[in-house]
């Protein structure tokens, strides 16, 4: 006999709760199993919020291996020096580029002439970098105040700002090492620093490696021996320039843009995607006096060669023209260029090569040690991903042209070169120091991570020897 329809009607509905009961279960266990092996997988079935307070793993510490503890070092190294910047350089005033965090005057939005963005570009200095740095290093989100949890410790000394009070004007050697002497002696009397001899402490200079290099007690020789003094060694310094020194590591010159957000780096790396370019090469410089030899005739090639070529925009950097140091000038030639020349000057790298890169030009290297054998954390190991390079001796003996030679380039070269320097944009600025960009590692960003695996790799090879040792 068939059930009666009411029956039937309870059947269907002991079925589908029946169903549902198993279903949840399972989705219960599962989530059980999950969490448990610390997948972090939560389903959300009645209770959103507490489900996920419920079941969401413990986050780990995200500063672990990351914490930097700062010295609060006697003021005649930092502070007073930026107090005293009207004397600084004999040349220039060097005030002005101390202001907002060591970035320099803010670009008027009537002078930038459609060139840069209407935000977050400043006459920033070249040599600048160390108080841009530290500014930053402020608002670092893993500072620790308890030195035993650093895995770096940062010496806020500003090196090149007091080296370069005594490079002119025949200061005698004592006067010029006093800070750095003095700076040392302190070091070397903190707790800090005998846990490992100073291999964790790093610091950085706003000038070239060699300002720091002076291997003689002769008043004539230039610079400091900051570098050269034995607690120095032990330490990491970060420069614009570095030489063949196991301990030192050069990072990107301080270039005109200072983003607060990453949308303002994605609107200028676009905008560079578009910018049109009717030079075929450019070079921005002045030439160099006969002393210095090969920098001298190199780069007298090169104008010679660009004042005779349509194809090339010169901008002079001869004295009385102050255009060189003119963001929106230096921008609009760059961005109006497939190649920037990027010669040796008084050294061999170039505040220009970043402004270069930053403008979407490819730069043009005439020597190794202008870029491939620095920067190492910043640029690809792959020179000619990003780069053109002549070798200087083939311009000077004229066995090559420039225009020539870049003429040639294949278009789909240019292409995949100019799509990689400007994918290098964010890696070579510094941002404004008060800000954090959320996801894109700047120039600061990199060099913090660099540091910080190389005294981690110290700190390994020194356990690793005294664990053999026992």
């Amino acid at each position: 006999m068939d059930k009666l329809p009411l029956r039937k009607y309870f059947d269907k509905i002991r079925f589908v709760f029946f169903t549902s009961f198993i279903f949840c279960l399972s989705l219960l266990l599962l989530n059980y199993y999950m969490t448990a092996c610390d997948y972090g997988v939560t389903f959300l079935l009645f209770n959103m919020n507490d489900a996920k307070q419920a079941h969401m793993p413990k986050p780990s510490n995200s500063c672990s291996g990351q914490y930097i503890y700062v010295y609060d070092l006697a003021s005649r190294f930092n502070e007073d020096l930026l107090k005293g910047c009207h004397s600084l350089s004999k040349s220039i005033d060097m005030c002005p580029y101390m202001s907002n965090l060591g970035l320099g005057p803010k670009v008027s939005k009537k002078s930038n002439e459609k060139v840069l963005l209407k935000e977050s570009f400043y006459a920033t200095n070249q040599f600048s970098l160390e108080v841009i740095f530290h500014n930053t290093l402020k608002h670092y989100k893993c500072l620790t105040n308890d030195s035993s949890l650093a895995s770096a410790i940062y010496v806020p000394y500003y090196a090149g700002l007091d080296v370069v009070q005594y490079l002119w004007g025949g200061f005698n050697v004592s006067i010029r090492d006093a800070s750095p002497k003095e700076l040392v002696k302190w070091l070397a009397q903190q707790p800090e620093w005998k846990r490992m001899w100073g291999r964790d402490h790093f610091m950085v200079v706003g000038r070239i490696g060699s300002d720091f290099r002076r291997r003689t007690e002769n008043n004539d020789d230039w610079g400091t021996k900051l570098m050269l003094l034995p607690e120095a060694r032990n330490m990491s310094i970060l420069s614009i320039e570095s030489g063949s020194k196991e301990n030192e590591f050069s990072i990107p010159y301080p270039t005109y843009f200072h983003p607060s957000k990453d949308k303002e780096v994605f609107q200028w790396q676009k905008k560079m995607r578009k910018v049109k370019r009717p030079y075929l090469f450019s070079f921005a410089g002045a030439p160099r006096p006969y002393y210095n030899y090969l920098s001298s005739i190199i780069r007298n090639e090169i104008i010679k060669e660009c004042q005779s070529s349509r194809s090339c925009k010169l901008l002079n950097c001869n004295a009385g023209h102050n255009y060189c140091n003119d963001p929106v000038h230096v921008t609009k030639v760059f961005q109006s260029s497939v190649f920037c020349l990027q010669p040796p000057g008084d050294s061999f790298t170039r505040r220009s090569t970043f402004d270069s890169i930053l403008a979407g030009c490819i730069p043009v290297f005439f020597h190794p040690e202008s870029a491939y054998n620095q920067y190492l954390w910043h640029l690809p190991k792959n020179g000619s991903s990003y780069s053109v390079y002549i070798p200087e001796r083939d311009v000077i003996e004229k066995r090559v042209t420039i225009n020539e030679k870049l003429s040639k380039v294949p278009k789909s070269e240019v292409l995949a070169m100019r799509k990689e320097i400007i994918r290098l944009i964010p890696r070579i600025i510094y941002r404004y120091p008060s800000s954090r960009l959320e996801s894109v590692e700047d120039a600061f960003d990199i060099a913090v991570k660099g540091i910080l695996g190389r005294i981690e790799a110290i700190r390994r090879n020194i356990t690793n020897v005294n664990y053999t040792i026992s």
